[in-house]
């Protein structure tokens, strides 16, 4: 019975020490990637100083933005996932709903796009496998930070300049008990299309709060101004994620970060040291039992 026990615990350790070994390997590659559930919608809100085209006049507003991203399980693979965003900023005046269509005055903006990013760098992917060439070719990061993200600079998208700018790291800060690292994108004063085939010039001055772990934006704040070349406002706008979608991502990213801890660090441990437990009782009972059969020797 002692020697079938051995074995039990033998075959058991052996299990566990290669089970863990084998999470260590290859298990965290497995489970840091994007989801292919991805549907999100995030929501902002602000002031802005915007040109009425009708009367030539600057008026200043409030203003709300819903960014709805959902990714397309059906074109995304194991590599790569294939997004789809829609973008509303509207005046946030009556009972406006998240979006509105062009014959209400209280639209700002609409705006959609499709793009693809890396599950595992979040970079940007540009291939016709995945997106249409109507999309445009983009590079850098582009709606999150890859996985384990570093005290470093990014490259980030800026879909109005239709390029990566530079997002500089620039220090840590805890949001609702949650460590993130801050990075800062700055772009002072640059020729672009502003509005509609419209030169002029457009700055933008960017902070994103970004959850280590996961890499998930859990706070943006943003003032972006919109000028025509001869200093002329068309835009002065600050938005910020609400009150409410900063908590709502921090929750979010604390459960995340917790479920992948426990895949990536708690369950290799407990295999390694349950495994080893394992296989010291099984050899300590596989030796017992051979004393216990080897003869008396005669004195």
């Amino acid at each position: 019975m002692r020697k079938v026990i051995a074995g039990l615990l033998l075959g058991l350790g052996s299990f566990l020490l290669v089970a863990a070994l084998t999470v260590v390997v290859w298990g965290a590659d497995a489970v840091k990637k994007t989801p292919l559930d991805t549907d999100s919608v995030t929501s902002l809100s602000g002031t802005a100083d915007k040109l009425n085209p009708a009367t030539g006049e600057v008026e200043s507003l409030q203003v709300k933005a819903a960014s709805v991203t959902q990714a397309d399980a059906e074109l995304s693979d194991d590599d790569v996932v294939v997004f789809v965003n829609t973008s509303c900023l509207v005046i946030d005046e009556g009972d406006v709903p998240q979006c509105v269509d062009d014959s209400d005055d209280r639209l700002v903006s609409a705006s959609s796009d499709v793009f693809a990013t890396d599950r595992h760098t979040a970079e940007a992917v540009n291939d016709e496998q995945y997106v249409p060439p109507s999309a445009g070719e983009k590079s850098g990061l582009i709606n999150k930070w890859p996985f384990d993200a570093k005290k470093e600079d990014y490259s980030y998208w800026d879909g109005l300049l239709g390029e990566a700018v530079d997002a500089a790291y620039d220090g840590t800060e805890t949001i609702d008990g949650l460590e993130t690292y801050r990075y800062h994108v700055l772009i002072e004063e640059v020729p672009a299309v502003v509005i509609s085939d419209i030169d002029g010039i457009y700055s933008q001055d960017k902070y994103l709060w970004i959850d280590p772990t996961t890499g998930a934006i859990i706070k943006q704040t943003q003032h972006e101004v919109r000028a025509l070349e001869d200093g002329s406002t068309l835009l002065d706008m600050e938005l910020a994620f609400t009150d409410d979608q900063v908590a709502a991502n921090a929750a979010d990213a604390k459960d995340n970060g917790r479920l992948l801890g426990m895949l990536t660090t708690t369950l290799p441990l407990v295999g390694f040291i349950g495994g080893a437990i394992a296989l010291l009782a099984g050899l300590f009972l596989m030796l017992a039992s051979r004393r216990q059969r080897e003869p008396a020797t005669a004195e």
